[in-house]
Order: structure tokens, then C-alpha cells, then sequence
């Protein structure tokens, strides 16, 4: 397997629920080529699995930094982990 391949996990805190962060998500995601999904969480965050290139995932990291205008991102917490395969595309999980 490539090295320049990982797994990306990150939790975002701020106003994110309800202002089209989810989309704004899938829509950088997908268009990196990257797979895994989006979804909010009952505290009021909003988590991000991805899995893909390093270097578009840290691409992804920055649009998570700043959101879609109607958002106000208070911080992102990143993990990284190896590569896990298993994801169709990148999807919004209600």
C-alpha cells in the first residue's frame, strides 16, 4: 500500500449544525477524491471520517477550518490513523 495513504478523523466544534457544513464537507471531499463520510453529532458537533491521499486530506483539514460563510468553526481536532479501505465514496450519514 502507498505510504502517502491515511485516515483522517475530526471533530468540529462551533456553530456547524444546521448551516450546510455536512454538504459543504462532502462536496471538498468528493471533489479531492477522497471516501468516508460526514455527520452531526448530538452535542452539536459535526464529525468527519475521510480516507484517501495524505496531502488531499490535509487539503480537506483546511476547508474544515473554515467551513461554508454561514458557519463559525470555534476548533478542529484532528486524528490520523493507517488507511482503512471499506468506504464507497463519501457520504452524509443521518
Amino acid at each position: 500500500m502507498p505510504e502517502n495513504l491515511a485516515t483522517l478523523h475530526a471533530i468540529i466544534y462551533g456553530r456547524v449544525q444546521g448551516v450546510f457544513f455536512r454538504d459543504f464537507v462532502r462536496e471538498h471531499a468528493h471533489r479531492l477524491g477522497l471516501s468516508g463520510y460526514v455527520r452531526n453529532l448530538p452535542q452539536g458537533m459535526v464529525e468527519v471520517w475521510a480516507a484517501g491521499d495524505k496531502t488531499r486530506l490535509e487539503e480537506l483539514v483546511n476547508y474544515l477550518k473554515i467551513g461554508p460563510s454561514e458557519a463559525k468553526v470555534a476548533k478542529v481536532i484532528t486524528s490520523w490513523s493507517e488507511y482503512q479501505e471499506g468506504y464507497s465514496g463519501f457520504t452524509i450519514k443521518y
